[in-house]
């Protein structure tokens, strides 16, 4: 997969998302109001009924970064995910500089440090937000 894969991304497309997580609750509830919000199937991986391997995933690997398919199949995951569901809104001016050498990098470490702590940070940001 090249650097600028994303981009490549066909609608409409399927975003799974931890409903549990309060940073995927803040941004599916953006998504639901964008103006292109026909573009996006929104699966929350929390749900009862969801089954990560009639997908072809496992639920771990989905919890820990977040999946995105396109209407080809193609499965883009963690920061590339992103890319890919802003590409596919609109923001493909953005998603181009995400993917140049260097900024490429850091942000998708900067994703897999978050990642990995989302839950834990959105604890705190939780108990923050209700204290203020």
């Amino acid at each position: 997969m090249s650097r600028y894969s994303p981009l490549k991304a066909s609608p409409p497309v399927t975003l799974f998302h931890d409903g549990h997580c309060p940073f995927c609750q803040q941004e599916v509830a953006w998504l639901k109001k964008h103006r292109h919000q026909e573009l996006i199937a929104l699966v929350d991986i929390q749900a009862s009924d969801f089954n990560a391997q009639a997908y072809g995933q496992e639920f771990n690997a989905m919890m820990g970064q977040l999946h995105l398919k396109d209407s080809q199949g193609e499965w883009y995951i963690g920061m590339d995910a992103s890319r890919a569901l802003y590409a596919v809104l609109g923001y493909r001016r953005l998603v181009k500089i995400s993917c140049l050498p260097g900024v490429r990098g850091v942000m998708n470490a900067g994703y897999r440090y978050f990642a990995r702590r989302r839950i834990r940070i959105g604890r705190w940001w939780e108990k923050r937000k209700a204290k203020g």
